[in-house]
């Protein structure tokens, strides 16, 4: 493999990995701050520690979907090695170039999203130069993807508003001191902070090394000194998010953690443990799922657990119709910039 285009993938993923930590991973950890259970700081301290857990002891299993269970690279590897490279590179490129532009504007979109909609980009360019055809993209599997995104909203929500809905009855009616039993749920909060945070890089990694990994590997690289091939690209995936949190994911948190609705440490802990509990059930079968759908689902159960009222649709509505044009939007700006890669590297 050219050592330039090794190089500007490897700084695309790590781009693409700043992208997600400044975006999903602080809108997934958005709630602990809005319920003033945690600092920003004591936030990343814990994504820190939890993300790269989660990323390095099951961030594997989905990496291989996002690598080669969209598009049928093998086919196109046989035709042309340097194509996929390319593409690969287009793909993070495009994924990362809308993450930016939604964190600047304080949306959280799925990264997951983005970087499965610029993959099926580049399985469309492909289709094009006749290289595979439409029926040889993995229809089923990016079917089961797509319904995950839907369903996973409404799973969310509906977890959150049954833990919540138990934890005010159990603990908030009728209780005489409400103030010291929101505190005593900070410490909740906390242990379903790091949870969510191992979770989240047990999924969500793969968006940003997914495509390096299908590249390295199939130039035959298995391993750096000590660690594999899968261990260095989690690492690498696992810091960059932590660095993106910790330099821009304060936008994101503000939109998660105080507009949707009024979040108190037990109203975070039922969102953030309803949220890490479906994306690491995810994370185990492979399927990679949005963070950033099934969180927003538990804050809005969460909310309508207390009433419609306490819910700011108007919020919601710009959040959701976001996420309706992430995956064209990413698809069509990776097929753009493939074309100038193109021409540079082929």
């Amino acid at each position: 493999m050219d050592i330039i285009l090794g190089i500007a993938l490897v700084l695309a993923g790590f781009y693409m990995a700043w992208n997600i930590g400044a975006n999903d991973l602080a809108n997934a950890m958005g709630t602990s701050v809005g319920s003033k259970s945690l600092t920003i700081k004591q936030v990343i301290v814990l994504a820190a520690i939890f993300e790269l857990a989660g990323a390095l002891l099951f961030g594997g299993n989905v990496t291989g979907t996002i690598a080669k269970g969209i598009v049928p690279l093998d086919k196109i590897i046989e035709i042309s090695p340097l194509i996929v490279t390319v593409g690969m590179l287009a793909a993070i490129l495009a994924a990362a170039f809308w993450i930016t532009l939604a964190t600047f504007y304080n949306l959280p979109v799925s990264t997951t999203h983005s970087i499965v909609g610029s993959v099926l980009g580049f399985g469309i360019i492909c289709v094009f130069y006749g290289y595979i055809t439409f029926a040889d993209i993995h229809w089923p599997v990016l079917i089961n993807i797509v319904a995950s995104w839907f369903l996973s909203p409404f799973i969310g929500a509906a977890l959150a508003y049954v833990i919540f809905y138990f934890v005010r009855k159990r603990f908030l009616v009728n209780s005489e001191n409400v103030p010291g039993i929101e505190k005593k749920f900070v410490w909740l909060q906390v242990a379903t902070a790091c949870f969510i945070a191992f979770a989240h890089g047990s999924n969500d990694v793969a968006n940003a090394i997914g495509p390096l990994y299908a590249v390295f590997e199939m130039y035959g690289y298995t391993g750096f000194g000590v660690l594999t091939l899968s261990q260095v690209l989690l690492l690498l995936g696992g810091v960059g998010i932590v660095i993106g949190l910790s330099t821009w994911g304060y936008k994101v948190i503000d939109t998660v953690g105080s507009k949707i609705t009024e979040l108190t440490p037990t109203r975070g802990f039922s969102a953030q443990f309803a949220t890490a509990s479906v994306v690491l059930a995810h994370s185990f079968i492979g399927l990679p799922i949005s963070t950033t759908h099934t969180l927003v689902g538990a804050v809005i159960g969460v909310g309508l657990a207390g009433g419609l009222s306490g819910v700011n649709f108007k919020v919601i509505k710009n959040i959701v119709s976001s996420w309706f044009i992430t995956v064209p939007v990413a698809a069509l700006t990776c097929m753009i910039i493939f074309f100038p890669l193109e021409w540079f590297f082929l």
